[in-house]
């Protein structure tokens, strides 16, 4: 498991199994985001796993699942909320990284946008997504 820290309270990785859960919890992460879908790919873990293992180590759990054909997502509030306001860092994860980084990006105002765009593209990530959806207010 890659994670790839976007602030020092915001970092993003791909698919996790059960097993990371108590080594993300070690590393000091309080908040586990979940923005990928059940059933997106076969094998995947599913969230009911996912959330007890989450539920076992101490941290905080939420499930807000973001599409490529409904990005940002209903839960974009939501989200931006557990990034600007969770009590300790979050991690936040999806197949690959990139969709949560995305989510990152497009939950930032519009007066940070630019630079986080920086930020997430200078770390590799494609910001396809983010880039085409409306600047927060």
């Amino acid at each position: 498991m890659k994670i790839t820290r976007l602030t020092d309270q915001i970092a993003v990785t791909g698919q996790i199994k059960v097993d990371d859960v108590a080594g993300i919890a070690a590393a000091g992460y309080t908040t586990l985001i979940n923005n990928r879908p059940d059933g997106e790919e076969v094998g995947q873990t599913a969230t009911a796993e996912i959330a007890a293992a989450a539920e076992a180590a101490g941290l905080a759990y939420h499930y807000l699942p973001v599409t490529a054909a409904d990005f940002p997502g209903p839960d974009a509030d939501a989200i931006q909320q557990l990034f600007d306001h969770s009590t300790g860092p979050v991690l936040a994860y999806c197949r690959t990284g990139t969709r949560c980084a995305n989510l990152w990006v497009a939950s930032r105002v519009a007066t940070e946008q630019d630079q986080a765009q920086q930020h997430a593209r200078a770390l590799g990530y494609d910001l396809a997504r983010s880039e085409a959806g409306k600047s927060r207010a």
